[in-house]
């Protein structure tokens, strides 16, 4: 296990009611109702959280990605996320699909972009091993 030398920020929530509660932010800047997954009362649910702090982490790793041969990234650039809760066995797991867009990229340059910030990012880092990944070029 890696050990943070320095840490650059500590990002913290308060959650009550596990799926059927309420999560705020220390600063208020989330707020957020949650739900169980497919429930018919109002909320997110974490995985729909997951899902959208990963991209955005992983699009900054593209982005440094990019800056080491001197690219840009397109102004377009998008990932959507799918974070699937499933179970085996009787037990819950995830999984995920991150499909990228890089549009105006060729296929092999997007997709080397891709596998270096799926090694760089630290969401990608903290699932390397645990769950099942799929990176797709769209």
């Amino acid at each position: 296990m890696t050990k943070i030398e320095k840490v650059l920020y500590t990002g913290k929530t308060h959650t009550t009611g596990g799926r059927d509660g309420f999560t705020r932010s220390d600063d208020a800047q989330l707020d957020v109702k949650l739900s169980p997954p497919g429930a018919a009362t109002p909320g997110t649910n974490p995985e729909q959280l997951f899902a959208a702090g990963w991209p955005a982490c992983f699009i900054g790793a593209m982005g440094l990605a990019a800056g080491r041969p001197k690219l840009r990234l397109p102004a377009d650039t998008a990932v959507d996320a799918e974070v699937d809760l499933g179970t085996t066995d009787s037990a819950y797991f995830l999984q995920a699909r991150l499909n990228v867009s890089l549009p105006g990229l060729e296929k092999e340059l997007a997709r080397e972009l891709i596998e270096e910030a799926h090694r760089t990012c630290p969401y990608s880092k903290a699932t390397r091993g645990n769950i099942n990944v799929e990176l797709n070029v769209t």
